[in-house]
């Protein structure tokens, strides 16, 4: 090797410009901004047995500080689904964080117990404040209404994973109930199925939805066909009722002997999880049907037992009762509407669901 070769091989590399993580699309600055933002939020759903502050590795709950003596941890982890694509088409991310709340409690509460607390996982292209905070605040708003805590989450900002305005969320929950007092309870045939009315789609079924949406020709910004007073993007964005306080006001009177969460997969989907085999939910569809389920099952000619399959057509919680009467007025003092939507009978092998659908059934 000559020397020009020798120096030419140890020559200093030409200067390059340096790189750091805010070029490559990441702000530490603005995810440690926005902690500082929603920390009162947070604050505002602080309840017995919390321990600590946002913002630390983790967080800490004393279950004896909360009332409980025998406990049992229950857990639940969910999303919202394709239904965030229409609030981020529709600029609308207000309500998306009660339904994560409520998509995680309604599973804990069917189990019989009591939410404590509450964790989200909030991923992005780019972090937006107003966008996360509207997300958060709604997700701060469910927590409330569920009487749980919202403890602590994760904000994830990733370019190239996700469009700049585009993100999705999930929801980890966590509850207790006394070894006692799980749910279900045994069932006996011809006890009563109550249905407590939803507020229309809920959060399942979406990805059928925005097709159907696709198909109508209609805008975000039209007029609902169903609800002439909202827009259709308003209207579609309604969230998912949160059945916790009135489910378990039925449970503490000793009522209740199990209760369902309606979401994908419908009643013939949900009941069944809560039944002993040979077993069968008998229904009949005499509840009130919120005008969205009609109008999608005709402008997508949807059949109908697709529709049950799919969306909760109404019912948005069911519970087995042995006293209607006595269980009906509880959950009505708690704001729910109630239907009597079928009884208990017998079946042949594994738990499930009959469905007598009358003729102007979702007319």
């Amino acid at each position: 090797m000559t020397s020009a070769d020798n120096q030419g091989a140890h020559a200093a590399p030409q200067s390059r410009s340096r790189l750091d993580y805010r070029g490559a699309g990441v702000s530490i600055d603005a995810g440690d901004a926005l902690v500082e933002i929603i920390k009162p939020l947070a604050k505002a759903t602080n309840r017995s047995g919390v321990m600590g502050n946002l913002g630390g590795f983790g967080a800490l709950f004393d279950l004896k500080a909360a009332g409980f003596r025998d406990p049992v941890l229950v857990s639940t982890t969910d999303g919202v689904g394709t239904k965030l694509k229409i609030a981020i088409e529709t600029g609308l991310h207000d309500t998306v964080g009660i339904d994560l709340v409520a998509m995680c409690v309604n599973d804990l509460v069917v189990q019989g117990a009591q939410p404590l607390f509450f964790l989200d996982y909030f991923a992005t292209g780019k972090l937006s404040d107003e966008q996360a905070y509207s997300v958060i605040a709604g997700i701060a708003g469910g927590c409330r209404e569920a009487g749980c805590a919202l403890v602590g989450g994760e904000t994830a900002e990733m370019p190239g994973m996700y469009a700049d305005k585009d993100y999705d969320l999930a929801g980890f929950s966590v509850g207790a109930a006394e070894r006692g007092d799980l749910l279900p309870r045994p069932i006996a045939v011809g006890d009563t199925i109550l249905g407590l009315s939803s507020a229309g789609l809920h959060s399942n079924g979406f990805s059928l939805v925005r097709q159907i949406v696709e198909t109508s020709g209609l805008r975000w910004t039209d007029p609902a066909p169903f609800a002439p007073s909202e827009t259709l993007g308003h209207a579609l964005m309604t969230p998912t009722r949160i059945y916790v306080r009135s489910v378990l006001a039925l449970h503490r009177e000793k009522l209740l002997k199990a209760a369902a969460h309606i979401t994908g997969g419908g009643l013939p989907g949900n009941l069944p999880r809560v039944l002993p085999d040979n077993m069968a939910a008998a229904l009949s569809a005499s509840w009130p049907v919120p005008p969205v389920f009609g109008w999608l099952a005709r402008t997508g000619g949807v059949e109908m037992t697709e529709m049950l399959r799919v969306f909760n057509c109404g019912v948005g919680m069911a519970v087995v009762v042995s006293d209607p009467d006595a269980a009906t007025g509880i959950l009505e003092a708690e704001g729910e509407t109630v239907s009597r939507i079928g009884v208990i009978d017998t079946a042949q092998g594994a738990a499930s669901v009959r469905i007598d659908l009358g003729a102007d059934w979702l007319t």
